[in-house]
C-alpha cells in the first residue's frame, strides 16, 4: 500500500510541475511584455555651475516599472526637485561636456532619487534616469 502511494505521489509530482503557469507568461506561453512608465521633471531644471561654466539646463525623466508608483513620484516631486537643483549647483561645467561627465551626473542623480524615495515611501521602483535635454554654457 505505501508502495502504490509512492507511485502516485511520483507520477503526479512532475504534471504539477507541468500545469504549475509563470504569471508573468500570457495564454500562448510567452511572457507577457513589462509596461514602463515615464515620471516628467517639470519644468526644465536650471542651475548655476560651481565652476567651468555659468548654467545648466536640463529636462529629466525617471522611468518605472511600477505604474501605481507615479503617484508617488509626483507627491515627492517636489524633494526630488529640490535634491537634484543641489546636485547640480555642484558640477563642474568643463566636466560635464564631455559624455563621461554627463553619465557620472546621471548615476550620482539617480542615486540621489533613489535615496529621497526610499527614505520618503520606503520603496524604490525608480529603475532609471534619463536626460531628455541637457545644455551648459
Amino acid at each position: 500500500m505505501r508502495n502504490l502511494f509512492l507511485i502516485c505521489l511520483l507520477l503526479l509530482l512532475p504534471t504539477q510541475l507541468i500545469w504549475a503557469e509563470d504569471e508573468n507568461e500570457d495564454e500562448e506561453g510567452e511572457k507577457a511584455p513589462v509596461k514602463i512608465s515615464y515620471y516628467q521633471i517639470k519644468p526644465s531644471l536650471v542651475a548655476n555651475l560651481a565652476e567651468g561654466g555659468k548654467y545648466i539646463r536640463c529636462d529629466i525623466q525617471l522611468m518605472t516599472k511600477d505604474e501605481a508608483f507615479l503617484e508617488s513620484l509626483a507627491l515627492h516631486g517636489p524633494a526630488i526637485r529640490h535634491a537634484l537643483l543641489m546636485l547640480l549647483s555642484e558640477q563642474d561645467g568643463k566636466t560635464l561636456k564631455s559624455s563621461g561627465g554627463k553619465e557620472a551626473l546621471r548615476k550620482a542623480a539617480l542615486r540621489e532619487v533613489k535615496k529621497i524615495l526610499d527614505e520618503a515611501t520606503g520603496k524604490d521602483a525608480v529603475e532609471a534616469l534619463l536626460f531628455t535635454t541637457f545644455f551648459v554654457q
